[in-house]
């Protein structure tokens, strides 16, 4: 399962979004009327007049599941309830809605970020927060975890434009990031598909600080297309993928010379498509060490930086 949260929405666009979707069906609400987004939208709205100062009320986020995975209504529910629990989003308005457009079922959720009391709700860190927890329940739940894209489970016409240029993006890197040794090598392979590479650099520096991909009219953050292509997390790629090139070529020559008797037919063909494939589980494997999900769900960022801080001092004492 994963977690979107979404930013800068009305309750108004949030509504009409979420129940006016071909398809979409009301599974639970509390303190709004399901049956017209208009209306729900008119509750959501009276209740933030409580506290008119928080202005950014309107929490609305997505969960989706594994691409074929079935599970009831109710039990959808109640993992969207405890998902709202855990980011203390409680004593509130909420709707839950399942989306069934794509070939993952997914529900939409909307919530008050001002509570019944009138009190605001922290919306801090929700966004990681909320992914966090979206791998959480997906152990508890014993869900299908969702390490990668699967480009073979996508429907491409149910995507909007910007989403499908996403995903172009997303196949071009996986294609020719096994036989890269170097950001230049993926920069030419994927300009020769028409996606340009864009850095940005720290200050007036010339020290690369992120990356991002643009095709045609759309550009995304490289981490945006997918958490394994930030710029760290490519320069890691790669330099595995330095060793791996470089590695057989040593041992090949000693395969090829003690099976030149043997095996006559062995060609540069099979040993390439050897070597890719090696490169690429090698990515994979990197890929699941890098968005292996933390322990500690519950901790902001904040508070992870604080504890580690802590933990080096005390290494410095005892040293």
């Amino acid at each position: 399962m994963l977690s979107k949260v979404f930013s800068g929405h009305s309750f108004y666009h949030a509504c009409r979004y979420i129940v006016n979707k071909p398809g979409a069906e009301v599974l639970e609400c509390e303190g709004v009327r399901g049956h017209d987004y208009r209306l729900m939208a008119e509750d959501f709205i009276l209740q933030q007049q409580l506290r008119p100062q928080k202005e950014k009320a309107c929490f609305h986020c997505s969960l989706s599941f594994y691409p074929g995975e079935i599970l009831s209504n109710e039990t959808m529910a109640k993992i969207a309830k405890e998902y709202l629990d855990k980011l203390n989003i409680t004593e509130t308005q909420f709707a839950i809605t399942k989306h069934t457009d794509r070939r993952h079922v997914h529900l939409h959720i909307v919530a008050n970020m001002v509570n019944n009391n009138g009190k605001a709700i922290t919306d801090s860190y929700l966004g990681l927060r909320g992914k966090k927890l979206a791998q959480q329940l997906t152990q508890q739940y014993k869900l299908v975890p969702a390490l990668s894209k699967k480009l073979e489970l996508t429907n491409y016409q149910a995507l909007r434009q910007s989403e499908a240029n996403k995903y172009t993006v997303y196949k071009a890197i996986m294609d020719a990031l096994p036989r890269c040794k170097t950001m230049q090598d993926l920069e030419k392979k994927l300009q020769q598909q028409g996606i340009e590479t864009q850095y940005k650099y720290k200050g007036q520096t010339t020290e690369k600080q992120g990356v991002s991909f643009k095709i045609g009219e759309y550009s995304f953050k490289g981490s945006k297309v997918d958490r394994k292509f930030s710029l760290s997390n490519l320069e890691k790629i790669i330099a595995i993928n330095q060793k791996q090139l470089l590695k057989p070529r040593h041992e090949t020559s000693l395969f090829i010379r003690t099976n030149s008797n043997q095996n006559s037919s062995f060609s540069s063909q099979s040993l390439t498509t050897s070597v890719t494939k090696n490169i690429s589980e090698s990515i994979e494997k990197v890929a699941e060490i890098l968005l292996k999900p933390e322990q500690n769900f519950q901790q902001t960022p904040s508070a992870l930086l604080k504890e580690n801080k802590q933990r080096k001092k005390k290494r410095g004492l005892h040293q």
